[in-house]
């Protein structure tokens, strides 16, 4: 074996072990910082959970990676079909190896390593267009929840909501504004000339799958805090929740902070309306080890099994 590919191989074998290392360390580090007390309190509450609504948040678990795997599929088909097999690898240890890392950025580099080099470009812009649309359901979701949680609870004044969307509005104009301003090459310009370029069809099906995603992972948390005893009106309850997820994806964090993030926006809606912290924490926990520790146990497998294109 030439020398220079037994080096790569040490490489690769290196940059293995410390994205599994960080992943399993985040995940530890947090389990071992909820107090026995809280553990406690979460058996005796879940002692009487029906078995059709643990079913039902298994089900939700199960259908928000399987969703976000067909969302892939279908977006990585602009390069070239990949299969749902290949497409669930990817998204899993892209996960994994974005755990650690500022707003999971690393999941960019770890789909595009699975691609050849000439495509890493084109797969990274995916990859954005692929978590963008969860961010677009996730302003629609979560500006409408704002505003019918506030109008329910008079949480934030007028001024205040007049001001954020005087926020949004002037971002939006400045985008405009500034859509054919250019840093080395790229502008807003050229990414809605590369927006364009994408079949309309694998648009359409992108936008479906990323609102069945948003439902199954917002539902999900509803259905918490029934199961903890939370009897707060449907309406209202869930638009707490679009409007935690609104803010939460909104402030930068790191993937494995992300219950710390969650927990502490829902703190300051759901405390407002009364409900107990240590639920809310609890809660926040559970939707991350569901949604977080469960595929990034599976994405590991990924990792360990990964050849790089490269």
């Amino acid at each position: 074996m030439p020398a220079g590919n037994k080096a790569k191989q040490y490489w690769v074998a290196i940059a293995k072990i410390a994205v599994l290392a960080g992943a399993f360390y985040v995940i530890w580090q947090k389990l071992s910082a909820t107090t026995a007390a809280e553990w406690s309190q979460f058996l005796q509450s879940s002692k009487g959970w029906p078995w059709y609504s643990v079913a039902t948040l298994l089900f939700l678990t199960i259908a928000n990676r399987v969703i976000e795997i067909f969302k892939w599929q279908n977006l990585a088909a602009v390069v070239h079909p990949i299969s749902w097999n290949e497409s669930a690898k990817q998204v899993l240890s892209a996960l994994t190896a974005g755990i650690f890392t500022p707003n999971g950025i690393g999941e960019y580099g770890a789909k595009a390593l699975y691609f050849g080099k000439q495509q890493a470009k084109k797969i990274v812009f995916l990859n954005l267009v692929c978590n963008g649309v969860q961010m677009f359901w996730s302003i629609v979701f979560g500006l409408f929840g704002l505003l019918y949680f506030n109008s329910e609870t008079g949480l934030l004044s007028s001024k205040t909501i007049l001001i954020v969307f005087a926020i949004v509005v002037s971002v939006i104009f400045l985008l405009t504004l500034l859509r054919k301003f250019s840093i080395r090459g790229f502008s807003i310009q050229t990414l809605l000339i590369q927006l364009d370029n994408i079949p309309k069809k694998t648009h359409r099906l992108n936008l479906l799958l990323g609102l069945l995603r948003y439902l199954s992972f917002s539902l999900q948390y509803v259905l918490l805090f029934r199961l903890f005893g939370v009897d707060i009106p449907f309406a209202l309850l869930y638009s707490g929740v679009a409007a935690v997820y609104l803010l939460a994806s909104s402030l930068p964090s790191f993937q494995f902070l992300d219950f710390a993030v969650k927990g502490s926006v829902a703190i300051f809606f759901f405390g407002f309306l009364g409900v107990n912290e240590w639920i809310i924490v609890g809660i926040s926990t559970l939707m991350w080890l569901f949604n977080v520790v469960l595929p990034v146990s599976i994405g590991s497998y990924f990792i360990i099994r990964f050849r790089t294109q490269w």
